[in-house]
């Protein structure tokens, strides 16, 4: 992690996501420590947009959904106290699923699954990119 993040805030609307809590794990794991206040802090990294949602890919013939998208979008940008590391960046990243209503159980997990991991993949690309700063 570049030098300028040894005591990072994060800025975010939701600090209660599954990105942000992945995100800040991550950070504190790669030895950076997360403060609480941006005063505190040496970088700010601002999670301007964090949201998720599902859309219907495809219907069957009696108009029922037979396979969803899952999406997860973040809005986000760094900045140190004199200058702006990292301009906004905006990432969404999708994962699909076959849906079959006597399944629905079944299918509520796996939707769960694909946003674990699209957090996961999510919070790696942005760190890599904070990591080559």
């Amino acid at each position: 992690m570049p030098v300028a993040m040894e005591r990072t805030y994060i800025a975010a609307t939701d600090k209660h996501s599954a990105f942000y809590r992945e995100l800040r794990a991550s950070l504190q794991a790669a030895g950076v420590e997360v403060v609480d206040s941006a005063t505190d802090a040496t970088a700010t990294l601002t999670i301007s947009y964090d949201e998720t949602d599902q859309r219907v890919l495809s219907v069957s013939a009696r108009n029922v959904p037979t396979e969803y998208e899952v999406y997860y979008t973040i809005r986000y940008m760094l900045d140190a106290p004199t200058e702006n590391l990292l301009e906004a960046q905006t990432l969404t990243l999708t994962r699909d699923y076959t849906y079959d209503s006597t399944l629905v159980l079944g299918k509520a997990r796996e939707e769960a699954l694909l946003r674990e991991a699209i957090v996961d993949d999510l919070v790696r690309i942005v760190l890599k990119q904070i990591s080559t700063l």
